[in-house]
């Protein structure tokens, strides 16, 4: 009689649990995988709207510094009202036009400054989100910590802008011209690193003191780093130097670039309202005239100085000798 087969032993309850387990896992896993795929899209997203705002502000310091000429020449004409009604007619005009542009950019500026809040709150639990998976966990915290300093930045750039184009009585105090013109390098430095431009400093290690009115120093310099910068768009070689020294009791500020320079033949017409040699769109031709009248307000020299390569722009201010008072230098 032959022997019976032995009986197969029970299926254990680990074997039967093995497929249900690798299923949970592999669904976590596509879970991770989509809150980091949701944390790069809004991380895209903000990149997206901080270029609109960039945008924005080039349009808010076009229209302002257009602005600020013409309130200028407002202020004479209504001196010389005899000689120039038209002008004066065509610049009120001008005025109004510009002063409703600026109302819809500063609008405009505080929607996307809004929408950059929103979107820094959702990049923030994105962050955490991500935290949790262990699939490429480093490279999106990396892209996640660029993106939240790109917003620290924006915060403060839209901070002095608000400052910046503040309307306020223009009073006169006691100014470090080194601080100023850092803090116009700090609002030109996105445009200047699109444009490849280098920026070399020579700054005095003293403290160069003047008396002015700092908003008004700024846009000094601001307007010639933006000369600079348009100068040197098909130059070979992109670099602009800033000095800055006290002879005796003037300061002195060079801003030189390596620009095809500019023509002697119209050298003498640069500082005039209105002159450009670009093309019509490109420029209003008030930038250097503007320059011209801040630095007369304030008791100082512009120059255009001779110099081997490119445009090299000379400034002189009297050093602050005693304390500020508060009136307008209009």
């Amino acid at each position: 009689m032959a022997a019976e087969p032995e009986a197969l032993p029970p299926q254990t309850n680990g074997e039967a649990e093995a497929p249900t387990l690798a299923g949970t896992l592999e669904q976590q896993i596509e879970q991770l995988q989509h809150r980091v795929r949701q944390a790069e899209e809004r991380r895209r997203a903000l990149l997206h709207i901080m270029g609109d705002l960039n945008e924005s502000n080039r349009k808010l310091g076009d229209q302002r510094k257009a602005m600020l000429h013409i309130l200028a020449d407002y202020e004479k004409d209504r001196s010389r009202l005899a000689q120039s009604n038209i002008r004066l007619g065509d610049s009120r005009k001008a005025m109004i036009h510009i002063m409703g542009d600026l109302r819809e950019t500063t609008q405009e500026m505080e929607r996307r400054e809004h929408e950059l809040r929103d979107k820094q709150e959702q990049l923030v639990q994105a962050g955490k989100l991500a935290t949790l998976g262990e699939l490429e966990t480093e490279r999106v915290l990396a892209d996640l910590e660029k993106a939240m300093d790109q917003v620290r930045k924006a915060t403060e750039i839209i901070s002095h802008l608000r400052t910046f184009g503040r309307a306020a009585p223009v009073t006169v105090e006691k100014v470090d011209v080194d601080d100023v013109i850092e803090r116009a390098l700090s609002l030109m430095h996105e445009q200047l690193r699109l444009h490849a431009i280098e920026v070399e400093f020579d700054l005095a290690a003293e403290e160069l003191v003047v008396l002015g009115n700092p908003i008004q120093l700024e846009q000094i310099f601001i307007n010639l780093l933006t000369n600079a910068r348009d100068a040197l768009e098909d130059a070979p070689r992109r670099r602009v130097r800033i000095s800055s020294t006290r002879e005796g009791e003037k300061i002195k500020i060079v801003v030189a670039d390596t620009g095809p320079g500019i023509p002697e033949q119209i050298q003498q017409r640069i500082f005039d309202p209105f002159f450009t040699t670009k093309e019509v769109g490109g420029g209003t031709g008030l930038g250097l005239s503007i320059t011209y009248s801040i630095v007369k307000e304030h008791g100082g020299e512009i120059s255009l100085v001779r110099s081997p390569e490119g445009a090299t722009f000379e400034v002189e201010f009297p050093v602050a000798v005693e304390e500020p008072v508060e009136e307008s230098l209009l």
